[in-house]
């Protein structure tokens, strides 16, 4: 009974999602699975919206379609083939969907209702990417009281905009701002499926681990500046070595327009802070080898392949060294006669009298 209750809830949580997206609600829909033509043509939309987003760049160099919703005798093969393919580029979560025979998961109870969730928010978080480079960079006027700085500015406008709240009035308190949005999530956190904002830090925080877990922040930070400090460094000398050559002198004006933009982007100060340990989610710690199969789908490319050919030896193993044998040198090569000073061989015997 709590599984139908649960299936239930999903199929509505799912349903929202598609009606917020411009999809109908199709809980008819998932029940069938991938033997449903409409159901592949759900998902062949929902991918091919991701793909015109800009979500989907290996398939779109690649050339090839994302999803076909046909209707034939190879119509079902050819999707879950597909659908495995979209699955692994976009990193999805549910192993259950990625691997083995898709079609046998697919017919599991609530399978259809998971990969049309995923599909939703992989496309809902397009959106919201897309808007983000869309809007003006320009500050504008500020939302509350204590909120200052463009980038905070935008991210708030974001996330009022996400979870459909007005524009706060000027002189708004912050205090307020926060009860409602706070008020906001955990009216919609119910819909989503268990587990999914489970924190990545489930332990609470007293007065001394705070401070400790702050002043390893400060650590962390300072180690970071300083290496990227080098990094830095390293790149300014070699983007320079580009203006010594003779070509150079003629494109010295476009090679700066260029660099010095992207060169101003990068400061040696680290951004991240205690905000997003605490805002880190437990997916978060999902690691992916980035040598695994998955990975280097794609991040393989031609260059890979391309071999380095014979360089020289430049060294640098200090423990290969042998210390130099002493060469032999006749005494008359400094000059001849007899040597004086701190540089004589011996003593001058005192004549005796």
């Amino acid at each position: 009974m709590e599984g139908v209750k649960a299936e239930a809830r999903e199929g509505a949580a799912v349903a929202r999602d598609l009606l917020a997206l411009g999809y109908g609600g199709v809980p008819g829909l998932a029940s069938q699975g991938s033997s449903c033509p409409d159901f592949r043509a759900l998902c062949a939309q929902l991918a091919a919206e991701l793909a015109t987003l800009g979500a989907l760049e290996q398939q779109r160099e690649a050339g090839a379609e994302v999803l076909s919703a046909g209707d034939g005798p190879g119509a079902e093969e050819d999707f879950l083939r597909q659908l495995g393919r979209l699955l692994r580029e976009l990193h999805c979560p549910d192993r259950a969907l990625c691997g083995g025979d898709g079609a046998a998961e697919l017919r599991e109870p609530g399978s259809s209702l998971r990969l049309l969730r995923f599909l939703c928010s992989e496309l809902q978080a397009t959106h919201l990417l897309r808007l983000r480079s869309l809007l003006d960079p320009s500050p504008g006027p500020p939302l509350g009281e204590g909120v200052e700085g463009t980038g905070m500015v935008q991210e708030l406008a974001l996330t009022l905009q996400a979870l459909g709240l007005p524009r706060p009035a000027p002189g708004t308190p912050a205090s307020q701002l926060l009860q409602e949005l706070h008020a906001k999530i955990s009216e919609l956190q119910p819909s989503l499926p268990p587990g999914s904002l489970q924190p990545l830090l489930s332990s609470s925080l007293d007065a001394p681990r705070w401070e400790a877990l702050e002043s390893l922040s400060q650590s962390l930070r300072d180690q970071y500046q300083c290496r990227r400090c080098l990094l830095l460094k390293r790149l300014d000398l070699t983007t320079s070595a580009f203006h010594w050559s003779d070509r150079a002198e003629a494109q010295g004006a476009a090679m700066r327009a260029v660099l010095i933009p992207l060169r101003e982007f990068l400061t040696p100060e680290s951004d991240i802070s205690l905000a997003h340990v605490l805002a880190a989610r437990a997916d978060l710690s999902r690691l992916v080898p980035a040598t695994s199969v998955a990975v280097r789908r794609g991040t393989c490319c031609a260059i890979n392949k391309v071999l380095m050919g014979n360089v020289p030896d430049r060294g640098g193993r200090p423990n290969e060294l042998e210390a130099p044998m002493p060469t032999w040198r006749s005494r008359t090569e400094g000059g001849g006669g007899r040597k004086t000073g701190p540089q004589c061989w011996g003593r001058k015997k005192k004549k005796k009298k």
